[in-house]
C-alpha cells in the first residue's frame, strides 16, 4: 500500500514540475490528478502538500538562473571583498515591486479562494478563457516587434503592470506563469523575457505562500507523510530544470498558442469529468 501511495507522490511531482513554469495551470492539472489518483492523505496535508512541493520547483529556477539571479560577487583583486552587481539588485527591485499586489491580494483572499473559488467548472473557464487570450495576444502581436528585449530594459511601471497581472493567478485555473507571461506580452515583452520574469516572480511569491500554508499547518507530520513531501519536493525540482530548459529552447521559435490550444481542451475535459460525475452522482 506504501508502495503505491509512493508512485502517486512521484506523479504528483512529476505534474507539479511540468506545469508550474509552463503556462498552462498546475491547478487544473492537480484537480484531475487528485480525481483520479485518490492519494490516500489527510484532507489538511493534502492542501499543505499540493502548495509546498512548489518549493521544488522555485528552487530549479533559482539554481538554473543562478548567475543571473545572485548579486554578490568575490572581488578578483587581492583584499577586495564583495562587489554588489547593481543590474541584478536593480532587477530584484522590479521583481519584488512585482510581486508586492499579488502577496498583498494573496493573503486578503487566501481563505475566502479556498472555500469559493476553488471549483472545477472556475478552474475549467479560467483554462479556457486565458487559452483563448493567449490566441488573441500571439495573433494581434504577429507582425509586431517587442518593446522590452532585455530583463535590464524593463522599467518599474512595466515591472507593476506586471504584477498586477500576477493577482489574476489567484483565481483557480489561471495559471501563476500564464498570467505574467500573458501580462508581458501585453507589456511589450519578448517571449524570452516574458518567461524569465515570469521564473523570477515565482521566487519570492511561491517561497511566501509555501510558507503561509506551511505555518498554517504547524509541523504536525507522520513518519511518512514527512517522506512524501520531500520526495514530492525532490522530483518536482528535477522535472523542473528540464522544463525550464525546454521552455527557453521552445520559445526561440515558436510562439504561445500551442499552450492556449492545449488549455482550452484541459477546461473542456475538466467541464466534461465532472460534469459526468454529478450527473452519475
Amino acid at each position: 500500500m506504501y508502495f503505491l501511495e509512493i508512485l502517486k507522490v512521484i506523479f504528483v511531482g512529476i505534474v507539479e514540475g511540468i506545469t508550474e513554469w509552463l503556462p498552462v495551470s498546475s491547478t487544473g492539472h492537480m484537480l484531475l490528478v487528485d480525481e483520479f489518483l485518490n492519494m490516500r492523505m489527510r484532507e489538511e496535508f493534502r492542501e499543505m502538500f499540493l502548495v509546498v512541493i512548489q518549493l521544488g520547483a522555485i528552487l530549479a529556477v533559482v539554481i538554473y538562473y543562478w548567475d543571473k539571479l545572485w548579486p554578490f560577487k568575490k572581488s578578483e583583486k587581492p583584499g577586495g571583498g564583495v562587489i554588489i552587481n547593481r543590474k541584478i539588485m536593480n532587477l530584484w527591485l522590479r521583481v519584488i515591486i512585482a510581486t508586492i499586489p499579488a502577496g498583498i491580494i494573496g493573503l486578503l483572499l487566501d481563505d475566502w479562494m479556498d472555500e469559493h473559488m476553488h471549483k472545477p467548472w472556475v478552474i475549467a473557464i479560467a483554462l479556457i478563457v486565458y487559452g483563448a487570450w493567449f490566441i488573441w495576444i500571439e495573433e494581434r502581436n504577429r507582425n509586431r516587434k517587442p518593446r522590452v528585449r532585455k530583463l535590464l530594459e524593463l522599467s518599474i511601471p512595466d515591472a507593476l503592470k506586471i504584477g498586477l497581472f500576477q493577482c489574476l493567478s489567484i483565481i483557480p485555473g489561471t495559471s501563476r506563469s500564464g498570467a505574467t507571461i500573458i501580462g508581458g506580452l501585453e507589456t511589450g515583452l519578448s517571449r524570452r523575457v516574458a518567461a524569465e520574469y515570469t521564473f523570477f516572480m515565482g521566487i519570492p511569491i511561491m517561497f511566501g505562500w509555501s510558507f503561509v500554508k506551511l505555518i498554517k499547518f504547524g509541523f504536525h507530520y507522520t513518519f511518512f507523510e514527512f517522506i512524501e513531501l520531500m520526495l514530492g519536493l525532490t522530483v518536482a525540482f528535477g522535472v523542473s530544470l528540464l522544463v525550464i530548459k525546454f521552455l527557453m529552447d521552445y520559445i526561440k521559435k515558436h510562439n504561445f498558442k500551442m499552450f492556449g490550444f492545449y488549455r482550452i481542451a484541459l477546461g473542456v475535459i475538466v467541464l466534461i469529468v465532472f460534469a459526468v460525475k454529478a450527473i452519475a452522482a
